[in-house]
């Protein structure tokens, strides 16, 4: 369709009344000197180093054409990205994967071509150019900052400012922020050690308040956001778990696994549902937007965030130089701990080495420019998690420098989102959470020389069927693979074919014949008895496996096993004695004493839940070192009782109506939604 002169006329009008606004907007500052000088700095050093390491002479008049292709690739780069991020909305994952790419080679390449002094570059040494430029570009940036993250953020508050007086939103909004697995006690240390300015200052100055909520058994992220994001705490017993009634294993980490728990538990209203977002989260909370979620299964190749990210000079190629580098300081430190003989710790290298660089570097950048979106964008409610203490701490302990190191990166972006807050349009609160904790100790297999299975398997004197089938380590990168697997829809249809007795593709095998199945998710175990159906009562255990259970109670790493006799009674067995829990019936030690106070009511509560096992295993604690035994191997564990496992945070602003008493998930997800009626952000309110 051709284009008449009038809508000719009217687009160069729309076009110079953008302009008009970004000049207007436009303030002379030294800041914003002090900002060109560095770009214009980095950049030279960056493409200098860049065609020096390609081979030939490329430059015949030296600096000076080096220079003058600086100033074209920071112009072109200013010109050109607004438009490469539209392409990259408009084609989808496929776009914003090879923007990320070759982004930063086509400007390049534009720039190259129309510096004569320059001889010509093959496409591949446009792009080897333009990667080397980013490594080079990453280290400079370093030297400047405390830290390279400065330069992305600064980046990424710049555009928001230019951005938020578009979008036109304005009003109340709340940005909840969860910091995945620090503890109240992990987060009082970072604060009062000053590895957490941002969040001390909120405290301190009085805006915030400074709580802890109890997360009760199981204290893991799939039940921790159910209770924050749905209200639930019935549907999840644990990271993975033996579903009686399809006859499939559950693991967490599976796209399609938590779109079946979320579409089982969810009302349709949960706290997302008026128009929120979350990002990089397990469940969605019922939000109309959903990214990085793990139960709706998609990239966020769509979104203005993601696309901005993936073809910033700061964003996606840098993200890749410091992967690497986290990677070489994984290395390092796990060698490190090796030669010094820390005790307890576990083997850091292989698959871990990639997904704490993917997990503090790439998927943390991505969130970030993801939310700065949602927040210029005027999204009246964002739930986004950080993962970044949590992967590291399961490796190196929860208390370890590595994992508290974590913390002064997070604090650098919680930081940027409170001024973020205050240049966008809506007025946002900032609240923040955990979902969980982390205890240290060694794992069993450490202290035994045997995996639980096969205790378990010579105990009860037939075959165990042992699972191999993907940890809570793989969460975060499932986040950003999910998008293979298709859309939402596809997700909740192949849960829904599995659902009906279609074709299990995601879903464990299921023994054939009797046999047990060991569920772990840290120092939580369920056993379970595949082909027989229901929870089997004590009684119909004992028959069926005489001396299993007492076996298990007896054995010094395990700390009590919990069964349910058949007239209800909920019973914990120890090595010294045994209880019906809730009563004063039994003999000898009280095995649940060890675990604290609420150790009763937590694991009554447990008992309660759908798909728990026949027998449900807790690891031993030690009172003394506040170590717990766990079932997986991480020297940094969740799931049961013992240490700061169940003791989660929470971090408000001072004027909001929560309870004075003690809070528990489903008391953090009604002060959530409670605040956002107060704001009218909640429909019905």
């Amino acid at each position: 369709m051709r284009t008449g002169p009038g809508q000719r006329s009217g687009t160069v009008a729309r076009l110079l009344r953008l302009g008009r606004l970004q000049l207007a907007s436009w303030r002379p500052s030294w800041s914003w000197l002090a900002g060109v000088v560095r770009s214009f700095v980095t950049s030279f050093l960056a493409l200098a180093a860049s065609l020096w390491l390609l081979p030939g002479e490329q430059v015949r008049s030296g600096a000076e054409s080096v220079a003058l292709l600086v100033v074209l690739v920071l112009v072109l780069g200013a010109l050109l990205r607004p438009l490469l991020t539209r392409l990259t909305v408009l084609t989808g994952t496929v776009g914003l994967l090879l923007a990320g790419v070759l982004a930063q080679s086509v400007v390049l390449g534009v720039a190259l071509a129309l510096v004569p002094s320059v001889e010509p570059f093959s496409l591949g040494e446009v792009v080897v150019a333009s990667w080397a430029a980013a490594v080079v570009a990453a280290f400079v940036n370093w030297l400047f900052d405390t830290s390279s993250d400065d330069a992305f953020l600064g980046q990424l508050l710049g555009q928001a400012v230019r951005r938020t007086r578009a979008a036109g939103a304005v009003g109340p909004g709340l940005l909840v922020v969860q910091l995945d697995g620090v503890s109240l006690p992990v987060l009082r240390q970072a604060i009062t050690a000053g590895s957490m300015p941002t969040v001390s200052r909120w405290v301190r100055s009085g805006s915030h308040e400074l709580r802890g909520w109890h997360t009760g058994i199981p204290a893991t992220t799939p039940a921790g956001q159910a209770a924050l994001l749905h209200g639930d705490v019935t549907a999840v017993p644990g990271f993975r778990w033996f579903d009686k009634e399809r006859g499939r294993l559950l693991v967490m980490s599976r796209p399609a696994d938590a779109a079946l728990v979320e579409e089982e538990m969810s009302g349709g209203r949960g706290l997302l549902a008026d128009g929120g977002a979350s990002v990089s989260n397990l469940f969605s909370g019922d939000a109309p937007v959903r990214l990085l979620t793990l139960s709706d299964g998609r990239l966020p190749g769509a979104d203005r965030g993601a696309a901005s990210y993936a073809i910033s000079r700061f964003g996606l190629l840098r993200s890749v130089v410091l992967f690497v580098g986290q990677m070489l300081t994984e290395l390092h430190q796990g060698r490190r701990q090796r030669i010094r003989g820390v005790v307890p710790r576990v083997r850091r290298g292989g698959a871990f080495v990639v997904l704490r660089g993917l997990t503090t570097v790439v998927l943390r950048d991505l969130n970030v420019a993801v939310v700065a979106e949602q927040l210029t964008r005027g999204t009246p409610v964002v739930f986004v998690d950080f993962v970044d203490y949590d992967e590291v701490a399961h490796h190196a302990g929860p208390t370890r420098p590595e994992s508290l190191r974590t913390l002064e990166n997070l604090d650098r972006v919680l930081g940027f989102l409170d001024q973020l807050t205050r240049e966008v349009g809506r007025r946002y609160e900032i609240a923040l959470v955990s979902d969980h904790g982390q205890a240290q100790g060694s794992t069993f297999r450490q202290l035994t020389g045997r995996s639980l299975d096969d205790v378990v398997q010579d105990l009860a004197r037939q075959q165990v069927h042992a699972e191999v089938h993907p940890d809570e380590r793989w969460l975060p990168a499932n986040l950003l693979l999910a998008g293979a697997q298709g859309s939402s829809r596809a997700v909740t249809r192949a849960a829904r074919s599995v659902a009906g007795g279609g074709r299990q593709a995601e879903s464990a095998p299921v023994p054939q014949g009797p046999g047990l199945l060991v569920a772990a998710s840290g120092s939580l175990a369920h056993v379970y008895r595949t082909d027989l159906p229901g929870r089997l009562s004590r009684e119909r255990v004992d028959e069926l496996h005489p001396g299993l259970v007492r076996g298990l109670a007896e054995h010094p790493h395990v700390g009590l096993v919990m069964t349910r006799r058949a007239d209800g009674a909920v019973v914990v067995d120890g090595g010294c004695g045994w209880r019906v829990l809730g009563t004063t019936e039994g003999a000898g030690d009280d095995p649940a004493v060890v675990y604290g106070a609420d150790a009763v009511t937590d694991l009554l509560q447990l008992s309660g839940r759908q798909h728990v096992g026949d027998l449900v295993l807790l690891g031993a604690y030690d009172r003394a070192l506040g170590e717990v035994v766990a079932f997986e191997e991480l020297v940094g564990s969740h799931g049961g009782l013992g240490g700061w496992q169940t003791e989660a945070m929470l971090v408000h602003p001072r004027d909001w109506s929560v309870p004075a008493g003690a809070l528990d998930g489903p008391a953090v997800h009604d002060a959530l939604v409670g605040r956002l009626a107060g704001l009218g952000l909640r429909a019905g309110s």
